[in-house]
C-alpha cells in the first residue's frame, strides 16, 4: 500500500486544524493532499491541494452556484457530490492510499460521503463531534469500514484534548497505511459463501458454517441490520463470493412499517440479478426492530419481544406477512441464476415458537401460500417442519446450497 493521504475538511472554519493533522502526517513520512470542501469563506492558515473552486467543478457546478443555491443544505448536497466524483477520480489515477476527513455536522456528512466511495480495505477515517451515540451513524458509516472517531471536543482550535486526539489520528493513519491492505480476490480454488444472520438464527447459522467447511466452503457472515444485507450484496458485486446463503432476510420487511433494520428497495433482488447462485431463507421476516421505546402507536398493539435493554422486536401482521409473500417471490423471480428458497414451518424467529409471543402460524402459513403461488415455476420452494434456529436446518439449508453448486458444476 502507498503513502498518499487525502485530507478533506471545510477550511474556512477548520484551516488551522486540518492544517496541524497534514503537519503530523508530513511528519511521520506520509505524503498529504488537502482538499478544500468550504462553501462560503476563504482558507484559514492554510493553502489547500484542491481549492474548493476545483472541487466544486467536479459536481458539474462552481462554488458560485453553490453559494446561491438557496440553503446550507443544498450548498452541502452539491459540494458533497463534487467530492465523491473527484475522490474516485484520485483513486482511479493512483493518487489516493487513505483517506481522512475532520468536520462537524456538515463536514463530517460531506466528507464521510466522499469516503464511503472508496472499496473496503482503503483506510478512511472520520473525524468530527457529531460521531457519539447520540446520532445517527448511517451518514457517517454507510456499508463501509470507517473508522469514526469521536472528537470529544469541537473541532476549533489546538488545545491539548485536540492535539492528543489528532495524534493518534495520525499515527493512526501511519499504521494503516504501512500495515493495511487492499481487499484482495478469492484466491484460486477459494470459496467464499456469504451468509446473513441475526442473533435469531445464530445458532442454526454456526451448524451451516461447520457443514460448508467440511465440504470446502468458507461462509463469510453479515449481520443483517440494515447495512450487513446490503453490504453483503455490494461485495458479492464484487466477485467476493461464489454463491449466497440470504438465511436471514428480516431487512425486507422493516421498510414496510418504518423499522430501523431496513435493506433498502434492492434487498434480495441485487444477488439474483448479478447472477449468483443462492438458497433465500425467511429467516426473521415475521417481525421488525425499533429501539427501545419507539415503537409507534399504530404497533402499539402488536406482540412485541425486548431483545434486549436497546432493541424491541414487533410481530408482522397476517396482511403484512401476505405482503413478504408477493415481496419475496416478486425479487426472486428477477434471478439469473439457480435459486433455492427453504422455509421452517416451526417459527421463523426466536420468539416464534408455541405459547410464544410471536406464535402466529395461520399467518405464516399465509406467507408459504402466497409465496408459491407468485414464485417462477423453476424455483423450488421447500417447507422443513423445523424452527428457524435448530442447528439441523442450519444443516439443511447448507446441504441444499452444497447440492445446488454441485449440480451448477456438473452443467457448467
Amino acid at each position: 500500500m502507498g503513502n498518499r493521504v487525502v485530507i478533506i475538511g471545510t477550511l474556512d472554519t477548520k484551516g488551522p486544524e486540518i492544517k496541524y493533522l497534514r503537519d503530523r502526517l508530513l511528519a511521520l513520512g506520509l505524503q498529504t493532499t488537502v482538499i478544500d470542501s468550504g462553501i462560503l469563506g476563504e482558507p484559514l492558515d492554510i493553502v489547500p491541494d484542491i481549492d474548493r473552486a476545483t472541487a466544486a467543478t467536479y459536481g458539474g457546478t462552481t462554488i458560485e452556484a453553490l453559494r446561491d443555491a438557496g440553503s446550507r443544505g443544498r450548498a452541502v448536497a452539491g459540494m458533497r457530490e463534487a467530492l465523491k466524483k473527484l475522490i474516485l477520480k484520485l483513486f482511479a489515477d493512483g493518487q489516493l492510499d487513505a483517506i481522512v476527513s475532520m468536520g462537524g455536522a456538515e463536514g463530517a456528512v460531506m466528507g464521510a460521503a466522499a469516503a464511503m466511495v472508496l472499496p473496503v480495505g482503503v483506510p478512511k477515517v472520520l473525524v468530527s463531534p457529531i460521531a457519539s451515540g447520540y446520532h445517527f451513524f448511517e451518514p457517517l458509516v454507510g456499508t463501509r469500514d470507517m473508522m469514526v472517531v469521536h472528537s470529544v471536543v469541537d473541532i476549533l482550535g489546538l488545545n491539548p484534548i485536540a492535539c492528543t486526539i489528532f495524534d493518534n489520528v495520525a499515527a493512526a493513519l501511519k499504521g494503516m497505511v504501512a500495515h493495511g491492505h487492499a481487499l484482495p480476490d478469492p484466491r484460486e480454488g477459494q470459496k467464499f459463501v456469504a451468509m446473513t444472520m441475526l442473533g435469531n438464527t445464530t445458532t442454526a447459522v454456526m451448524a451451516a458454517k461447520e457443514l460448508l467447511a467440511d465440504s470446502g466452503y468458507e461462509a463469510v457472515i453479515f449481520h443483517s441490520n440494515g447495512v450487513g444485507g446490503p453490504a453483503m450484496e455490494e461485495l458479492a458485486e464484487a466477485n467476493q463470493f461464489v454463491g449466497v446463503i440470504d438465511f436471514t432476510t428480516n431487512e425486507i420487511y422493516d421498510p414496510l412499517v418504518g423499522g430501523i433494520h431496513d435493506g433498502g428497495p434492492e434487498r434480495l433482488q441485487r444477488i439474483g440479478l448479478l447472477g449468483i447462485p443462492q438458497v433465500a431463507v425467511p429467516g426473521c421476516i415475521d417481525f421488525s426492530v425499533w429501539n427501545a421505546g419507539t415503537v409507534p402507536a399504530n404497533l402499539a398493539d402488536r406482540p412485541v419481544y425486548d431483545h434486549n435493554p436497546e432493541y424491541a422486536l414487533v410481530r408482522a401482521s397476517h396482511e403484512e406477512m401476505i405482503q413478504l409473500g408477493h415481496i419475496f417471490a416478486e425479487r426472486l423471480n428477477m434471478s439469473k441464476a439457480e435459486v433455492v428458497i427453504a422455509v421452517p414451518t416451526q417459527g421463523l424467529s426466536i420468539p416464534n415458537v408455541p405459547d410464544g409471543p410471536f406464535w402466529n402460524p395461520q399467518a405464516d402459513a399465509a406467507f408459504l401460500a402466497t409465496l408459491k403461488e407468485d414464485i417462477r415455476a423453476d424455483i423450488p420452494v421447500i417447507p422443513y417442519k423445523r424452527h428457524v434456529n435448530d442447528p439441523e436446518f442450519g444443516r439443511e439449508v447448507a446441504q441444499l446450497f452444497i447440492k445446488m453448486m454441485a449440480e451448477r458444476g456438473k452443467t457448467a
